[in-house]
């Protein structure tokens, strides 16, 4: 099987995923989920004309004069505190105390803050003064929040597909959804595989390594928006492998994701063992790093297979898994930030499509690219002094310092 360029690669897994159903949840449980409707405002915001500031709601006409050398005197005939509904309309001549957020009396059409008056009582509990001295001219609508200034009844502010935010909920909250159609997570089984992994925890033998990559990989679904299921460690078994892969069928999850054991070793077994029970649609592409990546179904479960190498893995995620499960998602706009960059630096590639771990800072308004560490698919250092993977396209294999290029933000 030849290897298949990204985008093709890409193209063909993308293909056999689409949106996976939506659930109803609570506001307080749908930060970060995405809105599977388009969400309409129901009322106006401000839903009333409210104050501004700690003031006093006028009549703007009554001040028309005023100022710090000719203040003009109202009577205060009304204390409204946020909360309230207030009942009196005010005349020609007359003011109302006013807190911030309170509605604003009948009649009035501005609020003058309390720093323009005579009035210079703070501590709560203070009780209204019978006048007050004001040394400011107004105009109708000064520090007022006119209702519907923020957002009107049909208009539509939250479209389907669209991660919510902190901000987002806020606003839920203040057009009274109490609950809201988010698309489901998508269940994702994760294992490793080979002889050499041992757990964290575990004494360190000869020949063994810690498994890294359930991590990593655990950090990155869960940074996506998935729910894992983690499997642990296959050996390098027939048996073994398929044991874990029975599992995650059993589980019924929306897709199985492994690292290693999808090369051509003699002790890979995953590809053997997918094929066997499934099909692969592919298994390798032309990348650095990352080339034996495989894709295809374990009994009708789509099975997406990294490279066991750290940084293979973590950067075969980034152009593959991630927006496989924003599309599972529901997620419209997909994929990392991509910006252009300036390399500070000449590199060099083998040809094929290539991530390269970069530090990106501005320098004088430019974004500045240099290579973060060794870029060996082991090193797992460089991944963690990098802020961005460089994209070299296929078929390039030297860029001269200065050369523009496309980068991902991670």
């Amino acid at each position: 099987m030849s290897l298949l360029s990204v985008d093709e690669a890409r193209s063909r897994m993308l293909s056999h995923f689409k949106p996976i159903g939506t659930e109803t949840l609570p506001l307080a449980e749908c930060a970060r989920r995405v809105l599977g409707i388009d969400v309409v405002a129901q009322n106006d915001l401000p839903s009333f004309d409210n104050s501004a500031m700690d003031g006093f709601a006028v009549i703007a006409s009554d001040l028309v004069d005023a100022g710090p050398a000719s203040p003009r005197t109202l009577k205060v005939v009304a204390d409204i505190p946020a909360g309230t509904s207030p009942n009196v309309t005010l005349a020609p001549g007359q003011a109302a105390r006013i807190m911030t957020g309170a509605p604003l009396p009948k009649g009035a059409d501005a609020v003058i803050p309390v720093e323009e008056t005579d009035f210079h009582e703070r501590a709560p509990g203070t009780p209204a003064p019978k006048t007050v001295a004001i040394y400011k001219a107004l105009r109708a609508g000064d520090y007022v929040r006119a209702q519907g200034t923020d957002v009107q009844t049909g208009q539509p502010v939250l479209k389907a597909g669209h991660r919510l935010r902190p901000q987002d909920l806020g606003l839920l909250a203040m057009l009274g959804v109490a609950e809201v159609p988010v698309y489901r997570k998508p269940r994702v089984a994760l294992l490793s595989s080979g002889d050499e992994l041992v757990p964290v925890d575990a004494p360190l033998r000869p020949g063994k390594i810690r498994d890294s990559n359930t991590y990593t990989l655990s950090a990155l679904l869960e940074e996506a928006g998935a729910e894992t299921l983690n499997l642990g460690i296959a050996a390098d078994r027939r048996d073994a492998v398929e044991e874990l892969l029975e599992k995650a069928a059993a589980q019924q999850v929306d897709l199985i994701l492994s690292s290693a054991g999808v090369s051509v070793g003699a002790f890979d077994f995953i590809k053997d063992v997918v094929e066997a029970q499934g099909e692969l649609n592919f298994w390798r592409v032309n990348m650095r790093p990352g080339k034996p990546l495989a894709f295809g179904k374990f009994k009708s479960i789509p099975f997406i297979g990294l490279p066991g190498n750290p940084v293979s893995a973590f950067v075969g995620f980034e152009v593959f898994v991630r927006l496989t499960l924003e599309r599972m998602s529901g997620l419209k706009t997909a994929g990392r930030p991509r910006v252009r960059v300036r390399l500070a630096e000449s590199i060099t590639s083998d040809g094929r499509e290539s991530y390269l771990r970069s530090d990106v800072r501005e320098e004088n308004g430019i974004l500045s690219a240099r290579l973060a560490g060794h870029q060996g698919s082991g090193n797992l250092l460089s991944i963690v002094q990098a802020n961005a993977l460089l994209i070299i396209p296929a078929g390039v294999k030297s860029l001269a310092a200065g050369t523009e290029i496309d980068a991902w933000l991670l």
